[in-house]
């Protein structure tokens, strides 16, 4: 059996432009983990390889209960690997593929990675990549924020270096768009268009290149929801047209707050607070 580390290697879970993903034991404390390893091809650049280890830094720092946690940082050979929770229950982009969700569990969803963000944020900490692969589930179908690899990354790259795209086009806020530095608000942009493409089942701005979407952000208003989806309340709508909002200042101050009205538009407390208002 193959080995990185002490790991016994079971089988690839993921692979991405950066990093391979795989499900391991430890034979140590006899349980099963998740070992992200850097992609062969990005060893000998050290921004990568510093990517890697903030990451590692930054989760160990936060230790919250809606963020997975990370058991240990390692060498195999000249890959760096973290070595994290094994989240039975897949992603939240694994979810989506299958079945359409309640509102009810939207709401616990957003609630969950809501808490993440704010506690990362109380700790001066942006994730700056929100997005449905980077929530992630336990075998209780509770919701974990993963990937704070671009936490830190602009420590070493500086906001305004060109060339650098800081994100994931289809959720990524104006201002990382542009390059500009940001704060937790820029989160509760990608969180907004996370439950766009949860509730409309595509993402906001599908441009067809990834200069065409990344514009859109920039230049276009938040679609309106209630043309996808007429069988939701405007009220969805309104949320989700806040968290986007174009200019930092319009959106929610907390993520907190955004999945507060979730919750209450989810359970009808919402309309009845609009009532005796």
């Amino acid at each position: 059996m193959p080995t990185i580390g002490r790991y016994e290697v079971e089988e690839q879970l993921g692979e991405g432009g950066m990093a391979v993903v795989y499900a391991a034991h430890d034979p140590y404390v006899r349980r099963q983990v998740a070992i992200k390893v850097l992609a062969y091809q990005w060893t000998t650049d050290e921004l990568f390889r510093e990517y890697f280890q903030r990451e590692a830094e930054v989760i160990a720092a936060l230790e919250h209960e809606c963020i997975v946690p990370v058991f240990d940082f390692g060498w195999h050979g000249v890959q760096p690997y973290i070595v994290m929770r094994y989240m039975a229950g897949g992603s939240l982009e694994d979810q989506l593929r299958d079945t359409s969700m309640p509102l009810s569990t939207i709401a616990a969803i957003i609630g969950r990675v809501a808490e993440g963000l704010d506690a990362a944020h109380a700790s001066d900490i942006i994730h700056r990549d929100v997005k449905p692969s980077n929530v992630l589930f336990d075998n209780d179908e509770k919701a974990y924020l993963s990937d704070f690899g671009l936490a830190k990354l602009l420590a070493r790259t500086g906001a305004g270096d060109e060339g650098w795209l800081v994100g994931t086009p289809e959720y990524m806020s104006p201002e990382q768009v542009r390059g500009e530095e940001v704060d937790g608000r820029a989160d509760i942009y990608g969180l907004g268009a996370l439950l766009y493409r949860v509730l409309a089942d595509e993402v906001a701005f599908p441009g067809e290149t990834t200069t065409l979407r990344v514009q859109a952000h920039v230049e276009k208003p938040a679609p309106d929801l209630t043309k996808i989806r007429p069988d939701l309340q405007s009220a969805w709508g309104e949320i989700i047209r806040k968290a986007m909002a174009k200019a930092p200042e319009d959106r929610y101050a907390t993520a907190g707050e955004l999945a507060q009205e979730v919750q209450e538009v989810a359970s009808g407390r919402w309309y009845l607070r609009k009532l005796v208002m």
